[in-house]
């Protein structure tokens, strides 16, 4: 079993205690909200701060969707040629009629 780390991450000027298995991605993932509150923050500087964390939040999991999608769809395309590579192999493997 993997032990949890403490680690301390400021985001969006307020500091966070987390228990993590990977303190770098832990870090990567503290920076890119951050950095993407701060965006939200400047596209839209009257907001309150939940507001801005939820259009954030909206923003982030947009980005994995669309991430997601594009994974998928190169899994199917994959699959398609790898079917027909297989199909290849096949028929090259096949006796030769007389």
């Amino acid at each position: 079993m993997i032990d949890k780390k403490k680690l301390k991450v400021k985001i969006f000027d307020k500091e966070y205690s987390l228990l993590v298995d990977n303190e770098e991605i832990a870090k990567e993932l503290a920076v890119y909200v951050n950095k993407v509150m701060e965006e939200t923050k400047q596209e839209l500087p009257d907001q309150p701060p939940q507001t801005i964390a939820i259009i954030a939040s909206l923003n982030i999991a947009y980005d994995y969707f669309m991430e997601k999608n594009k994974n998928k769809e190169f899994l199917i395309q994959a699959t398609d040629k790898v079917k027909k590579i297989k199909l290849l192999i096949n028929q090259s493997s096949d006796p030769i009629p007389s």
